[in-house]
């Protein structure tokens, strides 16, 4: 099985929405398992493309582990309330996995800032920051739709030819 985590924020625009879903549904009939995590907006938008083949991992799945990993991350965690640092901690599994030891093989998003890694995250990456500054740690490349669009088709373009024994 393969896996990629699709997330972003709930503000994107419509016509990312849409796009986010048809990429979903196209790497599900590929074979590959979406990691997300429920929310309104981008989230919603890839499992509504992933049918069966996603696991969506929300606040309540959040365990010490999961927040230790985020707390590495998010640049205030001392001042997160609870149920923040749960939102936060889901995103652990969102890119690692359900036991927090299997990365995804890539990361879609959008957010109003373009971010694609640690080092680049502001304000306006919101909670996303915390999944793709896991990824990015974690050597999971990130493609965000805001920014490195025409690169994250090269590369569904590079999983198609690789799936048909091409080059």
């Amino acid at each position: 099985m393969f896996y990629y985590t699709g997330v972003g924020s709930r503000s994107a625009p419509p016509e990312v929405l849409k796009e986010v879903t048809q990429i979903s549904n196209w790497l599900r009939q590929v074979g590959y398992c979406l990691r997300s995590g429920g929310a309104y907006g981008m989230d919603q938008a890839f499992e509504s493309g992933a049918g069966e083949m996603k696991e969506v991992f929300l606040s309540k799945h959040s365990t010490p582990q999961a927040e230790e990993i985020a707390s590495q991350f998010h640049p205030a965690w001392d001042r997160c309330k609870p149920f923040v640092k749960r939102l936060h901690g889901r995103n652990a599994f969102q890119v690692l996995g359900r036991h927090l030891n299997f990365p995804s093989d890539f990361l879609i998003c959008w957010t109003p800032d373009g971010c694609l890694c640690h080092e680049e995250r502001t304000i306006k990456t919101g909670g996303t920051g915390t999944a793709i500054s896991i990824a990015d740690a974690y050597g999971v490349k990130v493609f965000n739709m805001n920014r490195n669009r025409k690169e994250l088709y090269d590369y569904l373009n590079k999983i198609y030819h690789d799936l048909r024994g091409g080059v």
